[in-house]
């Protein structure tokens, strides 16, 4: 798993899909589902903290971003 693209995938495979319009909003909520899914054992460790890692990573960037502006 390398993407946002990627995470939202395996999340329409459970039934998923996020579309708020607030993109940070929409990671943080993606972020929520993944952690559901994990606490109940339906993705691997591993999927679950690369997942985790970007959308952190992409939150981080955006909001530095605004920052600036």
């Amino acid at each position: 798993m390398k993407s946002i693209y990627e995470i939202q995938q395996l999340l329409k495979q459970f039934g998923t899909i996020i579309y708020i319009g607030d993109r940070i909003a929409d990671l943080e909520l993606m972020e929520s589902e993944l952690k559901d899914l994990y606490q109940a054992q339906l993705i691997e460790p591993r999927e679950y903290s690369t997942a985790l890692l970007i959308l952190r990573h992409e939150i981080r960037f955006l909001r530095e971003k605004e920052e600036k502006y």
